[in-house]
């Protein structure tokens, strides 16, 4: 059977609802899995008559009322906004709210072994907040009510592939971080993910922190005390790694097809090159045209993968948002929900 994916819908006023909708209007999205969204059934009406689409919502109350037919939008049915007080492209609380409740529901289906993964929609941080939800994004919303311990981001974009030691601290603080264990840890990690993916042997290249690599110490010593020795006990246990690369080059290696995955010492690392890559703007409107990059949370019991760009509240309601992103997406969580359960099969 095709893998049942739970799409969570993002923050309503974003272009989550949008390209989600986009995404199921295309025939091979369902000739590779089973969708099912998560979120309030009439936003997604909205977003259906906002794109001119002949496609139908079917609002269920659970996983096996759902009828997985092309033509037919199934939606987990929250009903969390109201729309007498609703507006795209707003900062409001309850539209934060209602992205955390779709994000938990998918979680909790995933869990409870209803769907074999999640793919989530953008949502907005400060909406997120506002509405009472602390957390910092969707990783660390998955790592809480998944009580995972050990988890790192990995972006992906053809033939980029990148996991990252640390995220979302301070740049001063990241260079603490950068410790042999951590190092460990992400390319099991990102190994494991490219197999996911298909890649039978993964070749795995691991950034310096410093500039040069450090240079044999001139520019710092986190490369020989603990990059290094991370990257010697890796090989040791048959991994094929490969570093400490400068970062100003790793990224153009793996572009090429060098490395099938690579681990970035911190946030901007790894993103900046990525989004340069994934990320397509119109010179002369100013505005992005399409973003193909996708998020996916390494370490979890679950699959989680997401689109790699925010609500987009300037173009929300408009009908002009691309779904590559969210399309790629939907890919990535097939394959790994397809791989996971071939896993499990030969394991019994």
């Amino acid at each position: 059977m095709k893998p049942i994916l739970a799409i969570t819908m993002g923050d309503p006023a974003g272009i989550g609802p949008e390209i989600t909708v986009r995404a199921l209007n295309r025939k091979e999205t369902y000739e590779k899995c089973q969708p099912i969204v998560t979120g309030d059934a009439a936003i997604m009406e909205q977003a259906v008559k906002l794109l001119g689409f002949d496609l139908k919502v079917n609002a269920v109350q659970s996983v096996k009322d759902a009828k997985f037919e092309y033509g037919t939008i199934d939606v987990y049915d929250l009903q969390c906004v109201d729309l007498s007080t609703f507006e795209f492209g707003k900062v409001q609380p309850q539209c934060g709210n209602a992205a955390f409740q779709y994000i938990k529901k998918a979680i909790d289906l995933a869990m409870a072994d209803e769907v074999d993964g999640t793919v989530t929609a953008p949502l907005n941080k400060e909406a997120l907040n506002l509405a009472g939800h602390h957390y910092d994004g969707h990783t660390e919303i998955y790592a809480t009510f998944t009580n995972t311990k050990k988890y790192a981001m990995m972006l992906a974009d053809e033939n980029i592939r990148v996991i990252h030691v640390s995220t979302h601290v301070p740049l001063r603080k990241a260079c603490d971080l950068v410790k042999k264990a951590r190092v460990i840890e992400c390319v099991e990690l990102i190994d494991d993910a490219c197999r996911q993916f298909g890649i039978e042997k993964p070749h795995i290249g691991v950034a310096g922190l410093n500039p040069h690599s450090s240079e044999n110490g001139m520019f710092g010593y986190e490369e020989a005390q603990e990059i290094i020795p991370a990257i010697e006990e890796l090989k040791a246990r048959g991994f094929d790694v490969e570093g400490p690369v400068p970062p100003d080059s790793i990224f153009a290696k793996a572009k090429c097809g060098q490395f099938d995955g690579c681990v970035a010492m911190y946030h901007d690392q790894g993103h900046i090159p990525l989004k340069v890559c994934a990320f397509n703007w119109n010179k002369e409107t100013g505005k992005m045209e399409s973003a193909s990059g996708v998020n996916i949370t390494l370490g979890l019991p679950i699959i989680r993968v997401s689109v790699d760009h925010g609500t987009a509240f300037d173009v929300a309601g408009k009908g002009i948002a691309n779904d590559s992103a969210m399309t790629l997406s939907i890919d990535y969580a097939t394959r790994m929900a397809i791989y996971r359960r071939e896993r499990r099969r030969t394991e019994r």
